[in-house]
């Protein structure tokens, strides 16, 4: 395999996100590793803090 099918490869796995972002922690509801929401060690993507930001007594203010 040459280089760029390598990356193509490792892409497709999900095993370049965490070496492209620098993330070594996913999200605790889906495993998605990109858009973490890792204030007060909460450790949700950006999607997940969404659907259920409301039921965790978060507000919104505006």
């Amino acid at each position: 395999m040459s280089e760029t099918e390598t990356d193509v490869e490792s892409e497709r796995t999900g095993e370049h996100a965490a070496k492209r972002t620098g993330q070594e922690a996913a999200c605790q509801r889906c495993g998605r590793k990109q858009g973490l929401v890792g204030k007060y060690d909460i450790n949700l993507c950006r999607q997940c803090f969404r659907e259920i930001a409301r039921d965790m007594g978060f507000r919104k203010y505006r």
